[in-house]
């Protein structure tokens, strides 16, 4: 699976300031339907690459399979939060706590390392008080606690839950398998920040995943309901998926019942646009999930976010009415500290078709 090959990766965005270009993003889109059918790409869709954060609705999908998420009566709003790569406010990190309780588990079990939260109000009030955050602060303990209770549901033991040969993984690798359609031993597997396994396939396998997430009819009958389960909880909780001032949170909040968005880290992000969102697409591509996979070469989060927002605007995915609410995440003016325009953040690519023509 592992590729030395050097992939050529596409200009994706520019940003001037006055007369010149002063930056410029390279990276690589992907665009798959439900079927598997490589529909539109920018630079090179077959990259072999990690999934990092955007793989948590994959890995929680053997949390409700298990009878896990029945038994600790864990509703859609925790579902939500153990897909999430969440900013640590007060609703995140007690949700947390609750979830641990119901587990019969302590904070210590999550081993997942702890930093200051991504919210800037909690993180300035915790520093002003001089606490230190702890494990439910990470961005990644509501995923790890969905992971206690997988084991606890296993009936194996917590400790080691984060190691690939730990019963727990080896559930969450088959289901990232199978959803993804990548044989388990060409997933190249290295260790998130957060301890776990991360796992490494094509960008087009990553947007095949996001489409059967967004498009579950494909898959057998009840792993297609806890992706269903899944896709339902984020979109109907997005502030749980993520927080104020981040793309997931704001871009589900603006797209109503259109699509499912998971970003990850070094410029990964991946959506699932439901069936018949995508009103450019030609059918009968339209009337599949669509999945969408893109990295920026940079590892930026602005090349990342900004391509993702394009790629939906190129395929019809939102009206402008949606966009605009969006603005501050995608293309559009650059200014100073004074408000002042002085360039542009804007598009370099179009969508190359592949089987969509």
């Amino acid at each position: 699976m592992v590729s030395t090959a050097q992939p050529c990766p596409a200009l994706l965005l520019e940003v001037t300031r006055g007369p010149i270009v002063e930056s410029r993003h390279y990276g690589h889109v992907a665009v798959v339907d439900s079927s598997g059918r490589l529909l539109y790409q920018a630079g090179d869709p077959h990259l072999v690459t990690y999934l990092r954060s955007s793989a948590k609705p994959i890995q929680a999908i053997p949390i409700i399979e298990s009878g896990a998420a029945e038994r600790f009566g864990l509703d859609d709003k925790d579902l939500a939060l153990i897909c999430a790569s969440h900013s640590a406010a007060e609703e995140h990190t007690s949700r947390v706590l609750s979830m641990l309780e119901k587990i019969g588990a302590e904070e210590s079990a999550l081993k997942c390392g702890p930093h200051l939260p991504f919210d800037p109000e909690t993180a300035a009030g915790m520093q002003r008080e001089g606490q230190a955050p702890t494990a439910r602060h990470s961005n990644c303990s509501g995923k790890h606690t969905g992971m206690l209770a997988l084991a606890r549901q296993m009936r194996v033991s917590l400790e080691g839950y984060l190691e690939p040969t730990h019963t727990v993984q080896q559930r969450v690798i088959e289901a990232v398998s199978d959803v993804c359609g990548v044989a388990a031993e060409d997933i190249a597997i290295g260790v998130d920040g957060c301890g776990v396994p991360v796992f490494g396939m094509p960008l087009e396998r990553m947007a095949y995943g996001f489409a059967r997430l967004a498009d579950p009819s494909g898959l057998v009958r009840t792993r297609g309901q806890a992706a269903a389960r899944l896709r339902d909880a984020m979109r109907a909780n997005p502030y749980l998926v993520a927080g104020k001032g981040r793309l997931d949170y704001d871009l589900m909040q603006a797209a109503g019942d259109r699509l499912v968005s998971k970003g990850g880290a070094e410029g990964v992000h991946c959506i699932g646009v439901l069936p018949g969102k995508a009103t450019r697409v030609s059918e009968p591509y339209r009337s599949q999930g669509i999945g969408i996979a893109v990295k920026a070469d940079d590892g930026a989060n602005r090349g990342s976010v900004s391509t993702a927002l394009e790629v939906l605007r190129q395929l019809g995915v939102l009206e402008e009415s949606q966009l605009a609410m969006l603005a501050t995440y995608r293309v559009g003016p650059v200014k100073n500290l004074a408000g002042r325009v002085v360039g542009e953040l804007r598009p370099a690519f179009a969508l190359e078709p592949v089987a969509a023509k």
